[in-house]
């Protein structure tokens, strides 16, 4: 049965699925990087298409912005199949150290947003990131060449409401930077058993209202992306020794 706002059915989304929240994105990651990719559902603009990467099914799906569209997204998802989520898209660093165009692979996310709260009727809850996507995607940024950072990132609701003095004070806790959807996308993956990770690639220092040029940001995108898919076929050789895919 096809979704209310993923309008696809069983068999049209693959087990790994990429989940940027541009359509715009989505599209571009699914033309430059799979193989037979076939869009699958346009309803709404949560653009999805599926393709291979290295023959392996890939699935790339809109999410939106922020955690209550990116929620919808992965609870569609997972009743349609998939069995690991990764989120791929920006995130404002909160220290400088994290630098323009910079990989951040988060292991959890802070959750400061009203999505998860509402989901967990309030209980305290620290939504993280599987521990193998984190082990899958460190492995691929590591054989890419691709400098990375690893640890906590912040989820967070309203896009301007964060200031430099916000961002540091987050940074003095590890945090190491502000994106909008990983903390939904790490609960609900939970709450149906399945895997999730989230790669972002920086857009900005917090402290610095200029977001990083057009050209240099892609580039921090692709190594992004191609990091991820390297990821999934690491988790598909892991889940084909194992017995986890069929056919």
């Amino acid at each position: 049965m096809t979704q209310i706002h993923v309008r696809a059915q069983p068999g049209d989304v693959a087990p790994y699925v990429l989940l940027p929240g541009d359509p715009g994105r989505a599209r571009h990651i699914a033309q430059t990087y799979l193989d037979g990719e076939r869009e699958y559902t346009t309803h709404r603009q949560l653009l999805g298409f599926t393709g291979t990467y290295r023959g392996v099914p890939v699935s790339v799906q809109t999410t939106g912005m922020g955690c209550p569209s990116a929620a919808i997204v992965a609870e569609e998802l997972a009743r349609l199949g998939a069995t690991t989520l990764i989120r791929v898209g920006t995130l404002g660093g909160a220290t400088p150290r994290v630098a323009p165009a910079d990989l951040v692979i988060a292991t959890a996310a802070v959750p400061n947003d009203g999505t998860t709260r509402q989901l967990l009727g309030g209980a305290p809850y620290a939504p993280a990131a599987s521990f193998e996507v984190v082990q899958a995607a460190v492995h691929a940024a590591r054989q890419l060449g691709v400098a990375h950072h690893v640890g906590l990132v912040m989820t967070e609701d309203a896009f301007y409401a964060s200031t430099p003095e916000h961002a540091r004070l987050w940074a003095s806790r590890g945090v190491l930077g502000f994106e909008m959807e990983a903390s939904a996308i790490f609960l609900v993956a939970a709450l149906h058993g399945v895997r999730a990770g989230c790669l972002t690639a920086c857009s900005n220092d917090i402290g610095d209202p200029q977001l990083v040029p057009d050209d240099v940001l892609a580039g921090g995108v692709d190594r992004m992306v191609r990091v991820a898919l390297e990821a999934i076929v690491t988790l598909y050789a892991t889940d084909s020794a194992a017995g986890r895919v069929s056919g």
